[in-house]
């Protein structure tokens, strides 16, 4: 073969990957487009004359019976497109990512939410990060929307404002780590030792651009070696980010250690073009006053996020709203 070909192959691979992506995609949406045009009908048929769920199980058996290879016309499936064509009435004409998503990724948001708002921030995400569908039931299981960009942060004072409003939604507050089993202990090294050990998920829950670098990464400053817990590389930002991990509660004096690390990976790691490096502290718990008194002042990027080891701890404000004991009472006095 001649020189060249080698670049030929490479040209004419990527033209067939294209051209099957776009095909899958197109086939994607047509089936989308049928399944919500059933679902309408459905819809409307429902609304207008009272049907029970036998006409559903009786349609099942007819259409698989007329198209014995047609896949996707259980009852159970055809329930989903009336709820698909309730949900997203405007469906047709969406440009949306809803209209990309795989029918597996359309019927777990309908499962798993409810609220429109929702459905659309998970559906965007799911598009732009690639999600498998695990992945996805598993963002919303940990209620991302509540966490995306939550972290307190000094980024718009430090950073320009084409990378701060970036960096700000790549930190989130509170971090779940729920395949980490603490069970009590205040050990930094052991919580180290576990996101390590599950590196996969770690960077997952961290999101998309994030890059593992090394652990107890050695800087040296002068004779002296410090080393900082956990050092990424996030590509979205074209920057290192350290990570220190604390396995109690965020004290201001945390930010002079990982200055000190921060300063030094300016110093020693990246190349010319990187942007200055990107301090995380996550702390088990924090003020949020103090820490953002803390940060006031502060030349570097830094944000401070809370972590935790289940979903339930992330809910605070479910429980403040509550009513006491004694409230409980008193209401019940007042009814009798």
């Amino acid at each position: 073969m001649p020189d060249w070909y080698p670049e030929l192959l490479a040209a004419v691979s990527r033209q067939v990957f294209s051209g099957r992506s776009r095909a899958i995609s197109a086939a994607n949406r047509e089936m989308l487009v049928a399944y919500w045009r059933i679902g309408r009908q459905l819809a409307e048929r429902e609304s207008a004359e009272g049907w029970g769920s036998k006409v559903v199980t009786r349609l099942s058996a007819d259409v698989r019976s007329a198209f014995p290879e047609a896949r996707g016309f259980s009852p159970r499936n055809l329930r989903y497109m009336k709820s698909f064509a309730e949900a997203w009435p405007e469906f047709p004409m969406l440009q949306q990512s809803v209209a990309t998503l795989p029918w597996g990724h359309n019927v777990l948001l309908l499962d798993k939410l409810e609220d429109h708002a929702d459905r659309v921030w998970y559906a965007d995400q799911a598009l732009a990060e690639g999600w498998s569908r695990s992945v996805l039931a598993v963002q919303i299981e940990t209620r991302l929307h509540e966490r995306s960009g939550k972290a307190i942060t000094n980024f718009k004072a430090t950073m320009p404002p084409s990378g701060s409003d970036l960096a700000q939604q790549s930190f989130k507050d509170p971090y779940v780590f729920d395949f980490v089993a603490m069970a009590g202990k205040r050990d930094e090294r052991d919580l180290e030792n576990q996101l390590i050990r599950h590196v996969e998920k770690f960077l997952l829950e961290l999101g998309q651009g994030f890059a593992f670098v090394g652990r107890q990464v050695r800087l040296t400053i002068s004779s002296d070696e410090f080393f900082t817990d956990l050092l990424f590389y996030n590509f979205k930002l074209r920057c290192f980010v350290v990570i220190e991990l604390k396995a109690t509660a965020f004290k201001p004096e945390y930010l002079g250690q990982i200055n000190m690390y921060m300063s030094a990976v300016d110093d020693l790691l990246p190349h010319a073009d990187d942007q200055p490096t990107i301090g995380l502290l996550l702390c088990k718990t924090k003020n949020n006053v103090v820490a953002e008194y803390a940060l006031r002042g502060f030349n570097k990027p830094v944000g401070i996020a809370e972590w935790e080891a289940e979903i339930a701890g992330s809910l605070p404000e479910f429980a403040s709203t509550l009513p006491s004991i004694s409230e409980l009472e008193a209401e019940l006095s007042r009814s009798r």
